[in-house]
């Protein structure tokens, strides 16, 4: 097999192999793109992207365990799911798309919760999240079926039991979890 036959063969297998992130300086304004695998490094640019919490109709949260094979932190708990807009895509066209590859789920409607969060971290190998992340929330109805490649577990959690499991093990959860429980004061409600 060729090179280049070899190449299109990886990207017809994983879809998010040329995934391109938009560049934003400090006002938000796009100043370029990048390949998605090569941005989060140790000298992370600023970049857009998103958070998504998903309530069931009983009022409960859907948390997240990230896949072992992430890239940050692998492992961990998070919120239902994130991602990137593409450099001519909407957030709702986002945030729909990545629930469906992640999650296996179709949205309703999706409300702005947190429209201006920003966080950067840097996880334990010292590759560093640096986003403007505007989250989201939605209600569904039925419960996920994840992308092995995306989540290792799943689990429906009370919000007032996910915040007090924030508190007393946050090294257990995402830190941009925690940052946006931190901010967001009607969580749950």
């Amino acid at each position: 097999m060729s090179q280049s036959s070899e190449t299109i063969s990886a990207l017809s297998q994983d879809p998010d192999a040329s995934e391109l992130v938009v560049l934003v300086d400090e006002s938000g304004a796009a100043i370029g793109t990048a390949d998605k695998a090569t941005v989060h490094t140790r000298d992370t640019p600023l970049h857009r992207a998103f958070s998504c919490h998903v309530f069931s109709t009983d009022g409960r949260v859907l948390l997240t365990r990230r896949a072992l094979g992430k890239l940050t932190w692998p492992g961990v708990w998070t919120n239902s799911f994130c991602g990137h807009p593409g450099p001519d895509e909407t957030l709702d066209a986002a945030i729909h798309r990545r629930a469906e590859r992640e999650l296996g789920l179709t949205l309703g409607p999706v409300e702005p919760v947190l429209p201006h969060f920003r966080y950067r971290a840097v996880d334990a190998s010292g590759i560093v999240e640096n986003e403007l992340c505007p989250v989201f929330r939605t209600t569904v109805t039925v419960d996920p079926l994840p992308a092995a490649d995306e989540v290792a577990e799943w689990s429906w959690a009370h919000p007032a039991e996910l915040r007090a499991a924030v508190e007393a093990t946050p090294f257990a959860f995402s830190p941009w979890l925690a940052l946006q429980l931190d901010e967001w004061a009607e969580f749950g409600a």
